[in-house]
């Protein structure tokens, strides 16, 4: 049985340093893969060191091929890569689409789109080689919620994460590679331009409340794992009843 080594992009806070400490938990070694704060990175690979499991930090831009190929090629230090949770992303402007930057929602539809295709590509090639493996995409619930208002070319970057999910899942099948996707609604992350948005939105989730972290990383780990097996092309929602 290999040891599981996953990449986690945008693994430095939030979802994705969730989903390290997740992972390693549950017997994974972890790339951090982060944008820009090395502090946050290796805070997290020292939690994950902690848990007794191997942990390095990379600095990446997922939007960039070169930089994702450095990520994937720094892996390796570490051994085989059998997992990749696709989690970098950014919401760009925030308001009505009438009203919103041009070059931010490129920014956003570069990151969330393109730099989910490169790290996938990537895995792919690597993993076919190595006798298989798993991608988890992060999206989140405004795939279909559409987020009006707010951030409409974001909802739309995570709906091309889903088709990208379901498309992917049924190419790469027969390599041994497992490609699924968890949909979360709204979290309590730093990644809110509001950080009391969460609390404003809890009256409209069924649940009345919005999601943790962990929440999210025990769905990501779940899918990753061996109980998993027999799951491909899914699109875990786990979003509170939205």
């Amino acid at each position: 049985m290999r040891q599981p080594l996953t990449i986690v992009t945008g693994g430095s806070r939030g979802i994705g340093a969730a989903v390290c400490a997740r992972l390693a938990a549950e017997g994974h070694d972890v790339v951090v893969g982060y944008r820009s704060d090395a502090d946050a990175a290796h805070d997290v690979a020292k939690a994950v060191r902690a848990a007794g499991r191997r942990s390095l930090t990379v600095r990446v831009d997922t939007a960039d091929e070169a930089s994702v190929d450095r990520l994937f090629d720094s892996a390796v230090e570490l051994g085989t890569v059998t997992g990749l949770v696709n989690n970098a992303g950014i919401s760009g402007p925030n308001g009505r689409l009438a009203d919103a930057d041009a070059d931010g929602m490129r920014r956003a539809l570069d990151v969330n789109v393109w730099g989910y295709l490169l790290c996938a590509r990537r895995a792919v090639r690597d993993m076919t080689r190595s006798g298989g493996g798993a991608i988890v995409n992060i999206s989140s619930a405004a795939a279909t919620l559409g987020s009006p208002g707010q951030y409409v070319h974001y909802a739309a970057t995570k709906a091309a994460v889903d088709a990208m999910t379901t498309g992917l899942s049924k190419e790469v099948a027969a390599d041994g590679i497992r490609v699924n996707c968890v949909a979360p609604g709204t979290v309590w992350t730093g990644f809110h331009e509001d950080p009391q948005r969460p609390a404003k939105v809890a009256a409209a989730v069924p649940m009345g409340r919005a999601g943790q972290p962990q929440e999210i990383a025990g769905a990501v780990a779940w899918l990753l794992s061996d109980d998993a097996s027999y799951t491909t092309g899914a699109v875990l929602r786990v979003a509170g009843g939205l």
